[in-house]
């Protein structure tokens, strides 16, 4: 949790040089994206403070279904540019502004899709924060979206747009520790209790409802939210798919596999903790890949979590691993690599934190048709794949035969069930999906 606060210090930092910037001239306003930000608490937040130092664009309108967080978002925008942002607690307020051309999703993951295939049936551009989508289905459904619409979509894994990680990952490509085989990610920190609780009322500022969306209706407890959501089946992806998905993607992207795993298998319970969450504190998943690249071989990934560990692994406490024929980079999140050539031989090594920023500008100048996404939606259906496929094998205790291009469980229909899920009858429900 240290490196992650000490990255989004850097990336607020990071922004500050933006409000030092000349006076735009009349040309560049004009050409201002006017954008929306759609859940400005958490990470959202970070998001707001970063685009409210831009004079790239004009951050013109907020969402969010608790109206302390959307108050203080908005004071935060007026302070920082002088102008107060439109507020609403209906994300369709947002979407129905013909003026506003990119938004921000920085919601719950069970909102992810349902927000982002909306906006963009709606002609917006969309960041979307990581993981991309709830399910394995709903990260297709993300994919026909931005095809049909031919609007941009950015996810939101940072790593992707820092300078320091696109270094050592085009090492490990361009064969500088030989062929790559395996590529392991791990996620080992100590997170804390969200306890036990029983339903209750939600505060007079929460629109708990609309909150829950598409999802299953529950009832309502103070360990659901803010930010424990993550902990659940219905909302959240556990912290695989949390903080895991960042080192996932980065490993996925230096292993050089460009399809889904064809067998998954995962180990997954709660060792540490005893409380309400539902995902496993402990896992450990391995991924098969049959041949798909240049190299015309098999590769393995391996993810591990400990959520309950008080130290580092390899040096990192996130992190990702490139295992080559002919040495080893070790990547740190936020923090940078090493690479060793034989007998442990160090070859070259880089520090570097995540450039939140960066990837806002490739998000902006892919927007302008200046560049295209460096973390597109088929890029974080790839990780987010591998995220789903971990929890639904640590669910059900069996190893997972998976066709990569149906995205299909074979044989085995239990599992099958879960690469999707059923939704209410709601207004942010997919269409062409069940509704309960």
């Amino acid at each position: 949790m240290q490196q992650r606060r000490t990255f989004l210090k850097q990336a607020g930092t990071a922004s500050l040089a933006l409000a030092a910037a000349p006076v735009v001239s009349q040309a560049a306003i004009a050409d201002r994206i006017r954008v929306g930000v759609i859940g400005p608490g958490g990470m959202g937040m970070n998001h707001v403070r970063n685009l409210a130092q831009r004079n790239d664009i004009e951050l013109i309108s907020l969402c969010d279904v608790d109206s302390s967080r959307l108050n203080a978002a908005a004071e935060h925008v007026a302070s920082e540019t002088k102008k107060r942002p439109t507020t609403t607690g209906d994300l369709r307020q947002i979407l129905d502004d013909k003026t506003i051309d990119a938004v921000f999703i920085a919601t719950p993951d069970h909102w992810h899709a349902p927000a982002a295939i909306l906006a963009l049936d709606a002609g917006k551009h969309v960041y979307v924060e990581k993981p991309c989508c709830h399910n394995i289905r709903e990260g297709r459904l993300m994919a026909d979206a931005v095809k049909r619409s031919g609007k941009v979509l950015q996810v939101g894994t940072q790593s992707r747009s820092t300078d320091c990680v696109a270094d050592g990952i085009k090492r490990v490509l361009d064969g500088e520790i030989g062929d790559v085989l395996v590529a392991k990610a791990w996620n080992s920190q100590r997170r804390g209790s969200i306890g036990h609780a029983q339903p209750s009322d939600p505060p007079e500022q929460l629109d708990f409802d609309t909150w829950t969306g598409p999802a299953k209706k529950v009832p309502y407890q103070k360990n659901l939210l803010h930010g424990v959501w993550r902990w659940w089946y219905d909302f959240g992806c556990g912290d695989i798919g949390n903080d895991g998905v960042h080192d996932i993607d980065v490993a996925l992207w230096g292993l050089g596999v460009e399809s889904h795993p064809n067998r998954a298998a995962c180990f997954g319970n709660k060792l540490f903790f005893d409380d309400d969450q539902q995902f496993p504190d402990t896992q450990y998943a391995v991924f098969d890949y049959e041949p798909g690249d240049k190299s015309g071989k098999r590769k393995q990934f391996i993810f591990e979590q400990r959520d309950w560990a008080p130290y580092t692994q390899d040096g990192y406490e996130n992190g990702a691993a490139f295992y080559g024929t002919n040495g080893v980079l070790i990547m740190g999140h936020t923090v940078g690599w090493r690479l060793y050539g034989p007998r442990n031989k160090l070859i070259a090594e880089r520090t570097g934190r995540a450039d939140l920023v960066a990837h806002h500008t490739n998000f902006l100048d892919s927007v302008r048709g200046k560049a295209t996404p460096n973390a597109s939606i088929e890029v974080g259906h790839r990780a987010a794949t591998v995220v789903h496929l971990a929890n639904i094998a640590a669910r059900i205790g069996r190893v997972l035969n998976f066709d990569p291009q149906a995205e299909h469980i074979l044989n085995d229909e239990e599992a099958n069930a879960m690469t999707h899920r059923e939704y209410r009858d709601h207004w942010g429900t997919p269409d062409g999906v069940a509704r309960s």
